[in-house]
C-alpha cells in the first residue's frame, strides 16, 4: 500500500483519495463514498462520475466511529458486516460492474485520515471481491 498525504493506492487500479486532491492525480471512475455532503464543496464544483451514499457507514456506526483511530478495528469489522446487507451488497456489486469499465477507480471521501477511513475499508472490500486487477 502506497500513501501520501492526499491518497492511498490499494490495489493497481483502486485509489483512495481525498475529496479536495486535484482531480488529475488520477483520472478514472470517480465516487464520492461519504454519506454526507463534503463541506466547502458546491455541486455545481463537484469533480466525480458518481455519489455512493449507500454505501457509506450507517449514521449510527459512523457516530459512534467519530474518527477515533483505537476504533478503527472494531469500526472496519462492523462496517464489513454493514456491507454484507443485501441492499448493500447490490450497491457493492453494481458499483463494480460500472467501474470494471474504467482503468481506474478512485473512492474519494472528506476524511482527512485516509489510512483509518471508511473509503479505505471500502477499497479493500472491493480488492477482496475481485474489483481489483
Amino acid at each position: 500500500m502506497t500513501e501520501s498525504v492526499d491518497e492511498l493506492t490499494i490495489a493497481a487500479n483502486i485509489v483512495v483519495q481525498r475529496i479536495y486532491a486535484a482531480p488529475s492525480l488520477h483520472p478514472g471512475y470517480r465516487v464520492l463514498v461519504d454519506r454526507l455532503w463534503p463541506r466547502g464543496v458546491s455541486k455545481e464544483a463537484r469533480s466525480w462520475d458518481r455519489w455512493e451514499k449507500e454505501l457509506a457507514p450507517s449514521t449510527p456506526l459512523r457516530r459512534w466511529y467519530h474518527h477515533e483511530p483505537e476504533r478503527f478495528d472494531a469500526f472496519s469489522e462492523q462496517y464489513q458486516q454493514e456491507l454484507l446487507l443485501p441492499k448493500r451488497q447490490t450497491a457493492l456489486n453494481n458499483l463494480a460492474a460500472q467501474a470494471r469499465n474504467e482503468r481506474i477507480l478512485v473512492l474519494l471521501t472528506a476524511t482527512r485520515d485516509l489510512a483509518h477511513s471508511a473509503a479505505l475499508v471500502l477499497a479493500c472490500t472491493l480488492a477482496q471481491i475481485g474489483y481489483s486487477e
